[in-house]
């Protein structure tokens, strides 16, 4: 096992940042300072150099940092290991997730709670960010699993398929376009309201555009906004048409605040994956949540 110190050492090393870790750990950032000085103690070494607010890893510091990375990489395959030959084994663990907007809100909520009601051991941290971000958490080793939406080719990630969820064009029902079928070539005439660069779901629609020889920079954007309830929320009142995930406008086509818009020949679809580094694959308990997850939404097909 890690000791208690190796493990806010570290978190500040991931971090680089002495007050990040006090956050993310819920400790003082006195507490912390004691604990990374006596570590430097312990090898008669500084670890960290200090730059102002900032902090940097010396060269010791990283030599510590990555025999940790892979002491830990030990450690899950032990449990993972001890797991299979007694199922009482159940060590308190902590689970650090990183998914995109669409999962993070719509898809995970109840597969959590499911999870943790049966895996009271777990302490569990989800982190909500774009698609491109969550690959970037995952690569910085500030997550250890990730969920996205879409397959962006990294040679050292392994992808492993979870759903598939389509992404329809909606408006406001007091919006005059409620009562139309469209064209693709209405769209260039359209003012459009569309997600930040990164997200998962405007990535999948430049892709099914392109297939239609439709360029999205071409188009008539009138705003981008970071995250799926602002963009929800905007298009509720504006007069704008949007793409968003079916998942994420459920409720909002049950009450008929949205209405769904048909396109002609327009049909985008997009798949959901699991993200994890290569090798780490059979981390305890990552690999169980995701056998877990997989099988609570075989059973709600």
């Amino acid at each position: 096992m890690l000791s208690h110190r190796h493990e806010i050492f570290m978190e500040v090393a991931r971090l680089l940042s002495f007050t990040k870790a006090s956050q993310t750990l819920f400790i003082s950032q006195s507490a912390i300072s004691k604990h990374i000085k006596a570590l430097e103690e312990f090898y008669k070494t500084g670890l960290f150099e200090r730059l102002g607010n900032s902090v940097v890893l010396t060269p010791a510091g990283r030599l510590l940092y990555d025999k940790l990375l892979s002491a830990k990489q030990l450690q899950h395959e032990l449990f993972q290991d001890f797991k299979q030959l007694s199922e009482n084994f159940s060590p308190q663990v902590n689970m650090v997730l990183g998914a995109s907007t669409t999962i993070s809100l719509y898809i995970l909520p109840p597969v959590l709670s499911a999870y943790l009601q049966k895996n009271p051991n777990v302490q569990l941290d989800l982190k909500n960010r774009n698609s491109e971000n969550i690959l970037k958490a995952l690569l910085d080793h500030e997550i250890d699993l990730g969920i996205v939406e879409g397959v962006n080719k990294v040679s050292n990630v392994t992808y492993m398929p979870f759903l598939t969820d389509e992404v329809i064009a909606v408006c406001s029902s007091r919006n005059p376009l409620k009562k139309q079928q469209l064209e693709i070539r209405d769209l260039y005439e359209i003012p459009l309201a569309l997600r930040e660069r990164g997200s998962g779901t405007l990535a999948v629609l430049e892709m099914a555009l392109e297939k239609k020889q439709v360029k999205l920079n071409e188009l008539p954007i009138k705003i981008r906004l970071g995250g799926t309830e602002a963009l929800k929320n905007f298009v509720r009142v504006d007069t704008c048409l949007s793409f968003l995930p079916r998942q994420a406008v459920i409720k909002e086509l049950q009450s008929g605040e949205l209405v769904q818009v048909p396109i002609n020949g327009l049909t985008i679809k997009r798949s959901f994956n699991f993200i994890q580094r290569k090798g780490t694959e059979n981390n305890f308990p990552y690999k169980n949540f995701i056998q877990f997850t997989k099988r609570y939404y075989s059973k709600m097909e």
